[in-house]
């Protein structure tokens, strides 16, 4: 995708964030929005991992044999997915794919890097964990549009606005002759 300014063309993926498409505050504030959604997956990956007593206590931390997947896959009790997640809760594939994409997540966005998947990742494993909760279950506080939608919302804006330039290494990122052969790993 191309913008033109003043006769010159310039690739969005390389383009100075500020100016014809963003201002300089809007910038900032899809930079902060960013490291922010990246923070909270990174956290859940720390405290799952280390059991840091926030949400996961120390005993029932990944390092010391807890199941990062099972309380929360077993304790599933609504929907038609309902049998499928206990099927696979506390299984090592199940934990591993959870924790590693909770990180990588986490690293990208803060990063700014690798935003594109990072907003596919975001958006499949908040699809999955909406799907467990199952808010269209009498009772949701909201069916329709709760925090998965939101943060896998948040994921695809942070991607598509290149919000990786501003306070991240996403301008760098894309100079890289990887990146400029895959354009699928900006």
């Amino acid at each position: 995708m191309n913008t033109i300014r003043r006769n010159t063309v310039t690739h969005l993926e390389t383009a100075e964030a500020p100016g014809a498409m963003l201002t300089r505050t809007a910038a900032k504030g899809l930079a902060v929005l960013r490291i922010s959604v990246g923070f909270v997956f990174l956290w859940a990956f720390l405290d799952k991992t280390f059991g840091l007593g926030y949400s996961t206590p120390w005993e029932r931390a990944w390092v010391n044999g807890g199941s990062p997947t099972k309380g929360f896959l077993s304790a599933v009790e609504v929907g038609p997915f309902q049998g499928f997640f206990h099927s696979i809760a506390g299984d090592a594939w199940t934990n591993w794919s959870f924790m590693l994409g909770m990180l990588a997540i986490g690293i990208a966005l803060i990063a700014g890097v690798g935003l594109r998947l990072a907003a596919v990742g975001t958006t499949v494993l908040m699809a999955l964990m909406w799907a467990a909760e199952w808010p269209l279950a009498s009772g949701s506080s909201n069916p329709v549009v709760d925090y998965h939608v939101i943060y896998a919302i948040g994921a695809v804006v942070i991607a598509l606005t290149y919000a990786g330039h501003t306070w991240g290494l996403g301008r760098w990122w894309a100079k890289l002759p990887l990146v400029q052969k895959n354009r699928w790993l900006i």
